[in-house]
């Protein structure tokens, strides 16, 4: 019975939680990013270059079918998913360093401690 419990404090330990609240948003967020790449921007990239659909785009060898142009839509996929995740990242570690900047106030002296305990005991007499 104690692996149950090991196992139980690994699952419901706050880094394994964090992970997977990551993975489920991030798979949301790629669904989203597909779905605006191939209902939106692929096909106003197709309009301003003459009409072309991406997802017809075909190189036929022999019998087999290159579907190239479902390879440019995911290319497009990667491109705003990795600038995303790039602005993410630069935005928190803006925040860090201006978090590091500034100084955090130094608790007072030690005697100053101890004098203020001395007059909050002699305010209650």
């Amino acid at each position: 019975m104690s692996w149950m419990k090991e196992f139980r404090e690994f699952a419901i330990r706050g880094n394994v939680v964090d992970l997977a609240v990551a993975v489920i948003i991030g798979t949301a967020f790629g669904k989203i990013v597909s779905s605006f790449v191939a209902d939106l921007v692929m096909p106003l990239i197709g309009i301003l270059i003459g009409g072309v659909q991406y997802e017809n785009l075909i190189w036929q060898v022999g019998n087999a079918k290159v579907t190239y142009g479902k390879f440019l839509q995911n290319v497009v996929d990667f491109v705003i998913i990795a600038f995303v995740i790039f602005l993410m990242v630069k935005l928190i570690n803006h925040l860090r360093r201006k978090e590091e900047k500034e100084p955090k106030a130094a608790p007072p002296p030690r005697e100053e401690q101890l004098l203020e305990e001395i007059r909050d005991l002699l305010k209650r007499k």
